[in-house]
């Protein structure tokens, strides 16, 4: 089949319930894996919750009071433990990330969107100790700012981090936040207009959210790739993905040659 320079729009039916569910970012939960490990809510929630209340503080200094004073967090609540090596529950992954977050430096680390504080990629329950019952958990962020893998093993029982440690050249799968990005990313770049197209002779409408669209995928590594432009050879030093994207309930729209630099925030077509 010819391809355009232009992402085309290709219809396929879906084996078994395939595609059923194309909700939003559908079943681009890359962030929850196995049993104990969870990824983040959704950057556009958490974005929303944010606004909200600088517009609150905004709006209390236009009318001439003073604004809220500074509130320190309150330790994190243990709420339901597991027991040995049953998945992490709910509130332990929560109360980890809080706790994983406590060290000064992650202020001035970024995430994908280049917000204060890094990407959180993952949490899952930490291997036991050797004669130890105490249950851990190993919290995965990414530091955009210094592209830095960054994990820290937190005791659950204390509430300390035990260990952390920073690695670069080390790219986990992406998470559901860091491929909403990308899109993001794609949507605005002027190598996003084929996606667009195919988007409006599938459904006659314009594209002009991530929300109009399913998508999914994870790191582009080099090493799996017979040629590597210039732009992406710092790939595996840079986090770099690349998505499949479908119309919800609809046609493919193919988006395999479009590859999204998260660090360097460019888009590269190949092929």
């Amino acid at each position: 089949m010819a391809v355009t320079g232009t992402a085309v729009a290709v219809a396929i039916s879906l084996p078994g319930s395939a595609g059923a569910d194309d909700t939003p970012g559908g079943r681009a939960a890359v962030g929850v894996g196995a049993a104990g490990t969870a990824g983040s809510a959704g950057a556009a929630g958490s974005t929303g919750q944010q606004g909200t209340h600088g517009t609150r503080g905004a709006d209390a200094q236009a009318q001439g009071g003073a604004p809220p004073p500074a509130t320190v967090a309150p330790a994190a609540a243990e709420g339901e433990k597991g027991v040995g090596s049953d998945p992490l529950t709910d509130d332990e992954l929560a109360r980890a990330e809080t706790l994983a977050l406590t060290p000064p430096g992650a202020a001035a680390q970024q995430n994908v969107e280049g917000g204060r504080g890094p990407q959180h990629l993952g949490t899952g329950l930490a291997d036991p100790l050797p004669g130890d019952g105490t249950r851990r958990a190993e919290v995965r962020f990414y530091d955009y700012g210094r592209d830095e893998l960054i994990t820290r093993t937190v005791n659950l029982t204390t509430g300390k981090v035990e260990k952390s440690g920073a690695q670069r050249g080390v790219q986990p799968s992406a998470h559901p936040e860091e491929l909403r990005e990308a899109l993001e990313l794609i949507l605005a770049s002027p190598l996003g207009k084929g996606v667009k197209e195919d988007y409006k002779d599938a459904t006659g409408k314009e594209l002009t959210s991530t929300a109009q669209l399913w998508f999914n995928g994870d790191l582009y590594r080099t090493y799996r790739e017979a040629n590597v432009p210039a732009q992406l050879t710092r790939c595996g030093e840079h986090r770099c993905v690349r998505l499949v994207t479908k119309v919800l309930n609809g046609a493919w729209i193919d988006t395999r040659d479009l590859i999204v630099d998260l660090s360097a925030r460019t888009v590269t077509r190949v092929g």
